[in-house]
């Protein structure tokens, strides 16, 4: 039996008449770019998420890029990140004229390490940069007490994590993305949090950050024809806006069962392999299911014998950022971040989304135990 990595159209039935309506609406006014949907759906992803602001903006990509241009990163800077994530992540601080700096990932959550990360910060260093892997919330409270010891501004990259949470300090949750500088969000179609095409968002306290992020997506232009600075095309496409704001209205629910699929996922592969294991002042999201071999002999057996069964899977990342030809120049070798190195060999990623059924489930467990 087939078994897709994500069904979009499992999901699709129960919203369908919301989303026809509201699609039919923008049809109905014509007004396609920067329309009443954008800014209504800013405003609830806000409200959602706990911040003053949100801009929506064409895709997660520009959303990071727009981010380290509103912070005021400037040519030269250093921006510390994660060689375990897509490249998005730092091909936007090179594109920004900054250098990204890798440092090593923790070996339970696969986030940035923030040991490793202290090692790396000089005179140059001007922002951290820490990505919530596969939904898995980072360390921040570390990260703000790195950042406020060395003066430095915070971009999460929340991509995969829309609807994690934090609990700040032990004391206060929080959404993922609304306790740095900024918050980055996808709303690729496979995302938590979903358009039918690209999408993109960025949230903020600060005013001054949200009144650059509004201009650097539109050219540069806070009034028509005239521009401040140089920007670009990334506006959030008004019709999209209208399909979020009905699936935001769903996300929290499509989250419990995500979490429910992980934990059934767990209960069976508990003795055969190591499962994603979530501490108390964390709520991971479930983008992605990832489980860990001890070698990467039997992860690739694993793999081998859930694909030969038609059962989807995937591996993110095989080949981490700073051994990747587009990093060469940084010098970076095999060795270096060995933690990384060692996860990058043994880890890969299960069928996972909210509709996902019990049958799939245990089809999919019987798979992995059967090749270990």
């Amino acid at each position: 039996m087939k078994v897709p990595m994500v069904d979009m159209l499992a999901g699709y039935p129960p919203i369908k008449d919301e989303i026809e309506t509201a699609v039919k609406n923008v049809f109905n006014k014509a007004n396609f770019i920067l329309g009443e949907e954008v800014s209504k759906f800013e405003k609830e992803f806000a409200a959602h998420n706990g911040t003053k602001y949100a801009v929506g903006v064409a895709n997660g990509t520009d959303a990071l890029r727009l981010s380290i241009l509103a912070i005021g990163i400037k040519p030269g800077d250093e921006i510390i990140t994660s060689p375990f994530t897509f490249i998005a992540t730092s091909e936007t601080i090179s594109q920004c004229g900054a250098v990204p700096v890798f440092a090593d990932i923790d070996p339970a959550s696969y986030n940035l390490d923030p040991r490793s990360v202290e090692k790396k910060i000089t005179k140059k260093t001007k922002a951290i940069l820490p990505v919530h892997l596969y939904g898995m919330p980072c360390d921040m409270d570390a990260f703000t007490t790195l950042a406020k010891k060395h003066n430095l501004k915070i971009i999460e990259d929340t991509a995969q994590a829309f609807t994690g949470k934090y609990k700040l300090g032990g004391t206060e949750w929080k959404y993922l993305g609304a306790i740095g500088d900024c918050g980055t969000y996808s709303f690729f179609p496979a995302k938590n949090l979903g358009a039918f095409g690209d999408g993109g968002a960025v949230t903020t306290n600060d005013e001054k950050i949200y009144e650059e992020l509004k201009a650097l997506r539109n050219h540069g232009s806070k009034v028509r024809y005239m521009h401040d600075m140089e920007g670009f095309n990334s506006r959030l496409d008004t019709v999209q806006a209208a399909v979020l704001s009905v699936r935001l209205k769903h996300v929290e629910k499509w989250t419990e069962m995500r979490n429910a699929v992980a934990a059934k996922y767990a209960a069976a592969l508990k003795d055969v392999c190591v499962t994603p294991v979530v501490p108390a002042n964390a709520r991971h999201s479930f983008n992605y299911y990832t489980i860990r071999f001890d070698s990467k002999a039997k992860r690739d057996n694993a793999q081998k014998h859930l694909t030969e069964q038609q059962i989807a899977n995937q591996i993110y990342y095989p080949i981490a950022l700073h051994l990747q030809k587009a990093y060469a120049h940084l010098g970076g070798k095999k060795g270096d971040l060995p933690v990384c190195e060692q996860v990058q060999d043994t880890v890969f990623s299960l069928p996972m989304y909210p509709e996902l059924t019990d049958g799939q489930i245990k089809i999919v467990t019987d798979a992995v135990k059967k090749a270990v």
